[in-house]
């Protein structure tokens, strides 16, 4: 008996492909932000198979949820214990003020 359901890694790469032009339209800050939402889902393309869902983009949206939802909480655990909050890149706003960004 075959497959009816693609493999959640193969959807995944499709569903890329089909974002490749918005993705080669954005600015370099926000092409580096997209490809981190993809690597998310990839960390749990075990899970999203599992799921099986119907509408495999239904699995994709959650695993990003997840993990941003995982970073929220991180965030909000380090500002309630008073520890410092360490953000790595830096974005230099439109009048020269520099903020932080993932």
């Amino acid at each position: 008996m075959g497959r009816t359901i693609p493999t959640f890694t193969r959807y995944l790469e499709e569903e890329l492909s089909t974002w490749k032009d918005f993705r080669r339209a954005l600015g370099k800050e926000d092409r580096d932000v997209f490809d981190r939402l993809f690597r998310y889902a990839k960390r749990h393309i075990a899970e999203a198979s599992c799921a099986a869902r119907p509408v495999p983009f239904d699995a994709l949206v959650m695993t990003v949820l997840l993990e941003q939802q995982k970073e929220i909480e991180r965030l909000k655990g380090a500002l309630e214990g008073g520890r410092k909050v360490c953000v790595i890149p830096v974005v230099t706003w439109s009048r020269g003020h520099k903020c932080p960004r993932y």
